[in-house]
């Protein structure tokens, strides 16, 4: 299983740079955007493409796999998560960010084996940040191994958040709720908009915890 491991690993860290060139070239350019679950929750044909690639390459690569993908499923495929080799894609974390040329955007990519995490990467090619983790072997950013803070004291730390797309006022008074409480008492509270890039700033010990 190790060197089917390897194997994964070496190939979808290839196609996710590939697939970061798409990125990286469109992010300052004129966009065509369609919305989904509401008027701020955006697609473009940016993320139609990353995808697509992704999902036919690994297809190619390794016919005896599934997949599970953020577009394909919000058009209306239905998907069901199996013990089979699930590759679980989001070819633009952070659409809102690209679609507006701010370079906090990322693919998010995992591999899941009888429902359980085996591979992870999220790979921000705007800035060059290719955060990858593998089961047991830790995680790095850019081949150099990270960790996560070690703060326990909340008035020493650094908050991420992410505010998401809903404007349901009951959950935007939530959200608020909580930065009221926690900004007082913390050193600071961050929005990166992409829930995988706040995620791999935890384990870069960039940010102490994320809500």
């Amino acid at each position: 299983m190790n060197c089917n491991l390897d194997k994964y690993f070496e190939v979808a860290i290839a196609l996710t740079k590939e697939a970061g060139k798409i990125i990286r070239q469109r992010i300052w350019q004129n966009k065509s955007v369609l919305t989904k679950a509401s008027e701020i929750d955006f697609v473009t044909e940016t993320d139609q493409q990353v995808e697509k690639l992704l999902i036919g390459e690994l297809s190619s690569s390794f016919p005896e796999h599934q997949f599970i993908g953020e577009e394909s499923t919000a058009a209306g495929k239905k998907v069901e998560l199996s013990d089979a080799p699930t590759w679980v894609i989001d070819p633009v974390d952070g659409t809102m960010n690209f679609v507006h040329g701010y370079p906090s955007c990322c693919i998010s990519l995992a591999l899941l084996i009888q429902k359980e995490a085996k591979i992870g990467i999220v790979y921000n090619p705007v800035v060059e940040q290719l955060f990858t983790a593998r089961q047991g072997l830790g995680a790095c950013l850019n081949e150099n191994r990270i960790q996560v803070s070690n703060k326990t004291d909340i008035s020493q730390a650094l908050l991420g958040i992410e505010f998401g797309s809903s404007r349901d006022p009951e959950k935007i008074k939530v959200v608020l709720e909580n930065v009221r409480n926690l900004y007082p008492v913390s050193h600071g509270i961050r929005a990166a908009g992409s829930a995988a890039i706040n995620m791999a700033m935890v384990a870069l010990g960039g940010i102490d915890a994320y809500f």
